[in-house]
């Protein structure tokens, strides 16, 4: 239905690719894999006429339908979310407008026209009819509870909407169309997990031609069936999901290897012969036909396996207290007399977890952080939060206000200030910007080259407690193992908002969830907790939900998905207990977080009665010594007295969990 041939586009003095080939036909849908910055949006828009080619030519169906939709969205400001939506359907739109201007008309029986507007009543409502009309608002309503919004939602108008609500609307318009050909750069963006879920199963089920970047691996996994991957010179195309990706790509790369090894050997082989008889008459003529020779070899191109030089860095920070915030029957939102945003909130986040939170957008995620972060307080309840907590939070909005027209190195020294004993510009090659690219305009960087500055930002400085906030969004596939690799090792506490199923499943060893009115910790991470509640979690051989298509159809692996069965199983069973361990013990692991407070309160006193002691001052009044002493050796018995208190409750807490 669409196909581009040796499409080439440079943006002088760098060129992006040269000889790409993209074919769509029904059913295939296509993941378009790549570092930042090697071309993947300037692709997508060539294919879909925005953009022209340098190289090679598009060729386009006859009568082909083609949606898109960019990063960036355009402004939608006009009629409500459900006008926006049913937007997509065109005609349909267009004759349900005339529809009602005719039913309006009818209402004048004694008009001169009445039986003609009649006649055609009839036959538009007769058409209508019949290619389903009147189903585009049911399926419309559908598609927007899918991505997140209230029913009530729909008569909101557009302008009201922030920018990631409209491109819901966007998707949601798209969606309702159902275009030959549908074209999504980074379509999962601005969804929550539940919506990344939704929309995983509508496109694993796509039947016309589907072309879209993304670094969510479980999205790529169960809705592409192909992969092409763009290296920055040229594009590969692989047959399959991901993983079969990664295991074609590896191949490659080692059969590349392979031949520039043995290109290399050969090379030295004949410098040899040169070398050896270069001043040798009888030989004159074969030394002249190998140095030819040499000339005309091409270099085998070896792939890179590590497209980007980014290591996100952290430095040591100082220790916290254990508890690092707690909250009990706690109820969180605004003091502006509306009703809690959460109700009966019972979390204790300790020092070194890292905890995802996940739930439905409009739910009470981004007030939970505020608490945390100490930014708001409780409306009811207790919230308590530990000593010597240092706090970076990331957010997507810090990539958006940076001043275009600062350098990279500008920017982050800016931001960051000096670092005694360490060279910016090396911080900087650490996050993926060494050399010249320091010195590159913000303007100029890519949406994912932003997101990774400012990532650098906020990790420059040690802290204990890091907050990200949807921190993969723009990344590309290197940088989101790179930072998931970094927080896996990061010695502080993290608290990650993230739609990126894989990310949570690598990196937290606990969730919170947040639905229903209330946010909930559970230990581990539960597959089922990562889906909206009800959504079939069921996957064929190929990682599809549904199955595959057209020429791209693969067969079924009853004896996977029997092991799959029944690791899930495995997986809820053990979350079982683990939950019903977590409750049984909420009653003592409050009595545990008490005493530790207590504890540390202690400790604390007795570290400053010790400094008192050690200084020389204290004894030019022996009375004032006596007391110190005395109250140091109280403080450490009351320090011991905690100190056993917590490990009798913690072996309570233990010996409960084990009997379950």
């Amino acid at each position: 239905m669409l196909w581009g041939s040796g499409l080439g586009k440079s943006y002088p003095p760098r060129r992006l690719f040269a000889g790409v080939d993209v074919q769509l036909a029904a059913g295939r849908r296509i993941a378009l894999v790549g570092g930042n910055g090697v071309g993947k949006t300037t692709l997508l828009e060539i294919l879909t006429g925005i953009n022209e080619p340098d190289e090679g030519e598009v060729h386009r169906q006859s009568g082909l339908t083609l949606g898109y939709l960019p990063q960036e969205l355009d402004e939608i400001t006009e009629g409500t979310v459900l006008d926006a939506t049913m937007a997509g359907t065109g005609d349909v739109t267009a004759m349900t407008a005339e529809l009602r201007s005719l039913e309006a008309r009818l209402a004048d029986v004694d008009a001169p026209d009445h039986d003609e507007v009649l006649a055609r009543y009839g036959e538009l409502e007769a058409h209508f009819r019949q290619i389903g009309g009147y189903g585009f608002e049911a399926e419309a309503h559908r598609v927007l509870a899918g991505l997140g919004f209230a029913a009530d939602d729909a008569q909101r108008p557009v302008a009201q909407l922030s920018g990631g609500w409209r491109m819901r609307v966007a998707l949601a318009q798209l969606l309702l169309a159902k275009p030959d050909v549908l074209l999504a750069d980074e379509p999962t963006n601005h969804l929550d997990v539940d919506s990344v879920a939704w929309l995983e199963d509508q496109l694993a089920a796509w039947e016309g031609g589907l072309l879209f970047v993304s670094h969510d691996r479980d999205f790529i996994d169960a809705v592409a069936n192909r992969v092409i991957e763009m290296d920055g010179t040229t594009a590969y195309e692989h047959v399959g999901g991901f993983a079969e990706f990664v295991v074609a790509r590896e191949e490659r790369i080692a059969a590349a290897e392979a031949a520039a090894a043995q290109q290399a050997r050969r090379r030295a082989h004949t410098e040899r012969f040169i070398e050896r008889f270069r001043y040798k008459a009888t030989k004159a003529r074969q030394v002249q036909s190998r140095i030819k020779a040499l000339a005309k070899l091409e270099p085998v191109e070896v792939p890179t396996r590590k497209e980007l030089a980014a290591r996100f860095g952290f430095g040591t920070p100082r220790r916290s207290s254990r508890v690092v915030v707690e909250m009990i029957g706690a109820s969180v939102g605004y003091a502006d007399g509306d009703a809690p945003v959460l109700e009966e909130v019972d979390l204790v986040i300790e020092r070194g977890t890292k905890v995802g939170v996940v739930g439905p957008n409009g739910a009470g995620k981004t007030t939970l952080l505020r608490v945390l972060q100490g930014e708001l307080g409780v409306l009811g309840g207790e919230l308590h939060r530990g000593r010597n907590v240092d706090m970076a939070t990331f957010a997507q909005h810090l990539a958006e206000v940076m001043d275009p027209r600062r350098s990279v190195v500008e920017e982050f020294t800016a931001s960051v200030g000096d670092q005694p004993g360490r060279n910016v510009r090396t911080m900087l090659g650490g996050f993926g910007f060494p050399g010249d690219a320091a010195d590159r305009k913000v303007a100029d960087l890519s949406g994912g080259e932003r997101t990774r500055l400012a990532l650098g930002i906020t990790m420059a400085n040690p802290v204990n407690l890091l907050v990200l906030d949807e921190p993969t969004n723009h990344l590309d596939l290197p940088s989101c193992d790179l930072l998931e690799d970094a927080l896996s090792v990061y010695p502080g506490t993290v608290l990650l908002v993230t739609h990126d199923r894989h990310l949570i499943r690598s990196v937290a060893d606990s969730l919170i969830v947040v639905r229903d009115g209330t946010a909930t910790l559970h230990p581990g991470v539960d597959e089922d907790l990562l889906r909206p509640p009800g959504l079939s979690t069921r996957r064929t051989a190929g990682g599809s939900t549904g199955g595959r298509t057209g020429g791209d159809q693969a067969e079924g692996a009853p004896e996977a998905l029997t092991s799959r069965s029944a690791a899930a199983e495995r997986r809820r069973a053990g979350a079982s207990r683990r939950q019903a361990a977590h409750d049984a013990t909420a009653d003592l692991r409050k009595e545990l977080a008490a005493a530790e407070r207590a504890w540390e309160s202690a400790e604390h006193r007795v570290a400053e009665l010790q400094a008192l002691l050690g200084e020389p001052a204290t004894y030019d009044d022996p009375e004032r010594a006596r007391q110190v002493a005395e109250d140091y050796g109280t403080a450490k018995s009351e320090a011991m007295r905690h100190m056993s208190e917590c490990e009798s409750l913690q072996r309570r807490i233990d010996r409960t969990a084990a009997e379950l």
